[in-house]
């Protein structure tokens, strides 16, 4: 992962972009320090660049680090991130970005429908971010699956990982037809799972189990293990051609733990997206 400039970026790109925007937390902010401290740990000598799959990222000449998008106007920052998301979809190249806070996947995903037409999202959370307002704020970290889908930018959204949804919530879900598989019922979903056309990934980091990420705002005994969102990275069915990493907080981060978590994921999501879009071809 290498920088890069518009003029070196195609069809055969995969870029990471940093959002540094942390404004739409609801208890803790700290989101806002994560794409600098995930770059960091992607880079870590404990590890190196191989993912699990084969693929040597250090190898990869069109996987690019695009910087992070500037957010000190708040009031400006869904603009310039929709923008910015904008500018490298019309180069087709593939996108991951690196949060933030959960708010920001409505404006990527408002640059993404206009490339994806039938596009399909897969969230992995605690939370299903389903409030139509919270605290006042329709665009809370908590509320931006509801703007997505009340936009209709998403022709299916499915959640897992979800451990607190409430009356309010539910009630949400069933409005926007959003598919929710809850913790409870296990993993056995996966092996179903099985999307018609793009997919688009989220993962806020509060989905795994605090143990396995406790560097997160939100702690939420009971989720995933890092083995199991590794497994649904390697095994969904479906085209992957891009997605976010947020709510990392390094705030509340142990040794650096939850942020090498975060870069073995982004690690192997560029492994999916290179090798999906092999498959392109």
């Amino acid at each position: 992962m290498k920088p890069s400039n518009s003029q070196t970026i195609d069809k055969e790109s995969i870029c990471i972009l940093g959002i540094p925007f942390d404004a739409n937390s609801s208890f803790k902010r700290g989101p806002a320090l994560a794409p600098s401290r995930i770059r960091e740990s992607y880079f870590c000598e404990s590890s190196n660049l191989w993912t699990e799959q084969g693929v040597d990222l250090g190898t990869l000449k069109g996987l690019y680090d695009v910087g992070d998008v500037d957010c000190c106007n708040t009031s400006a920052t869904f603009e310039t991130i929709t923008r910015k998301v904008t500018t490298l979809l019309k180069k087709d190249a593939r996108l991951i970005c690196l949060g933030g806070d959960h708010s920001i996947t409505f404006p990527i995903i408002k640059a993404f429908a206009k490339e994806y037409k039938t596009l399909n999202i897969l969230h992995l959370d605690a939370h299903p971010d389903l409030y139509d307002s919270l605290d006042n704020n329709p665009f809370s970290h908590a509320c931006p699956f509801a703007r997505i889908m009340e936009k209709k930018l998403a022709s299916r959204l499915v959640q897992a990982g979800i451990r607190t949804i409430n009356g309010h919530q539910r009630e949400q879900a069933d409005r926007l037809g959003v598919e929710i598989m809850e913790m409870k019922e296990g993993n056995g979903w996966l092996n179903e799972l099985q999307f018609d056309g793009p997919v688009y990934l989220s993962i806020d980091m509060d989905c795994l189990d605090p143990a396995f990420a406790p560097g997160v705002s939100h702690h939420e005994p009971g989720g995933f293990t890092t083995r199991q969102v590794l497994d649904i990275i390697h095994r969904v069915k479906g085209n992957l051609i891009g997605g976010d990493i947020v709510e990392y907080n390094p705030d509340r981060d142990i040794n650096s733990m939850t942020a090498m978590t975060a870069a073995k994921l982004l690690k192997e999501m560029i492994a999916r997206i290179f090798t999906d879009r092999l498959s392109e071809s």
